[in-house]
């Protein structure tokens, strides 16, 4: 079967956004109010802008699916833009000034242009809505095994909640994320998160924020240590910093455990019987400081992903800047945007997170059917439950 994969199409003016899933295999579910409320969970959360009030985003099924299955070809989801006014000179003029912190200086100049419209069209978040979709379609996938995702906005500016996800505990915190005008599952830190935001606004200024995503249900071995590019940590990394505005990415502890010893980082391993039957196979840890991944594949535990958003680039006030064609001193351009799009970035991290985990479970357990990938799911779950395998695998030395 082909390697799960997806590609986006569309500008944020532009008649649609486009995203064409390849590897899916064949009898999926394909619950499109389930991939909605994903896309209107990106739209929301206290601090965005008007475009919100415009656009009411759901996907269309175009090829890939019949009765709401998919059916292993190409599943082709549509975004329609009600702002679809890209050629409209006189409501999309071209840009000059390029805004600090945007893709506009960088792109004007790699296509040798001085309006930045081409570059900010295709560079704005409005993409992600596409990532999104596809995201969501791989949930799908991963919830047939048991697997489910998590995601929620840990900070803004520094209201920061410290909330601790666990198995037992993350669908009571989904309850208050979707509670939350931020998606934070902390009543006092999403109030103190709406103060900073309105008086962003006040001030005609942006914030950014630190994003969450767990995912669980995954057995060990998910991924590869043999090849770099197939390490599953690397996937994530790759994947979250592609989400427009993002600056870094963490798995588990991150950057924390630079500054703690060894005996302090890594997680103690023990069995229980009483979970052999469980995903983890019986292996447990104490602690999950590696998030989920060990050796670039999953452990059995959690897996742990972090995002930093840096504050949107569109600020109302603007920044210095220039005009490309005269090259004088002028004050960035304004193009509509939010004040803080974190708890909409919280959607796209779970999303595109939970897409790397869903292709690197194909890659193991793949088939062309549903049913073949259960199979193999199966037959892996008995071999590993059975260890040491008897007659034993053995290598040359």
């Amino acid at each position: 079967m082909p390697t799960l994969s997806y590609q986006t199409a569309g500008e944020s003016h532009g008649a649609a956004l486009i995203v064409m899933i390849t590897g899916v295999p064949a009898g999926v579910p394909l619950d499109l109010d389930f991939v909605n409320a994903e896309l209107r969970r990106r739209q929301g959360g206290y601090g965005r802008g008007g475009r919100q009030r415009i656009e009411q985003d759901t996907a269309t099924a175009l090829t890939g699916v019949r009765r709401g299955k998919t059916i292993g070809s190409p599943l082709v989801l549509s975004i329609s833009n009600h702002d679809s006014r890209m050629d409209d000179l006189a409501k999309t003029p071209p840009v000059y000034r390029p805004r600090p912190g945007h893709a506009d200086l960088a792109g004007s100049i790699k296509w040798l242009t001085t309006d930045c419209r081409e570059t900010l069209e295709r560079a704005s978040a409005r993409e992600t809505a596409s990532r999104v979709a596809a995201g969501a379609v791989a949930r799908l996938l991963l919830r047939c095994f048991g697997i489910e995702s998590f995601g929620f906005v840990r900070s803004i500016l520094d209201a920061e909640t410290g909330v601790v996800v666990t198995p037992e505990n993350w669908q009571q915190l989904r309850t208050k994320r979707d509670a939350s005008e931020t998606y934070c599952p902390d009543d006092a830190i999403t109030k103190r998160q709406c103060e900073i935001i309105r008086q962003a606004k006040i001030d005609k200024d942006t914030v950014g924020g630190l994003v969450e995503a767990h995912i669980f249900g995954c057995p060990p071995g998910v991924g590869s240590c043999m090849d770099w590019s197939l390490k599953l940590d690397a996937r994530l990394a790759y994947a979250v910093m592609g989400i427009q505005a993002f600056k870094s990415v963490e798995i588990g502890l991150g950057k924390a455990c630079a500054s703690l010893r060894g005996h302090k980082v890594h997680d103690p391993i023990r069995f229980d019987p009483a979970r052999r039957e469980t995903h983890t196979l019986g292996f447990v840890r104490d602690s999950n400081n590696a998030g989920g991944t060990e050796g670039g594949m999953t452990n059995g535990e959690p897996i742990v992903v972090r995002g930093a958003m840096k504050p949107i680039a569109t600020l109302l006030r603007g920044m210095p800047s220039v005009d490309l064609n005269t090259k004088q001193p002028e004050h960035s351009a304004y193009e509509r945007s939010d004040v803080c799009a974190v708890s909409a970035a919280s959607v796209v991290l779970e999303n595109v997170a939970s897409f790397e985990v869903a292709r690197c479970f194909c890659e193991k357990f793949g088939g062309d059917s549903l049913t073949e990938m259960r199979a193999n799911y199966d037959t892996f779950i008995e071999y590993a439950r059975r260890l040491p395998l008897d007659p034993p695998v053995t290598t040359l030395a």
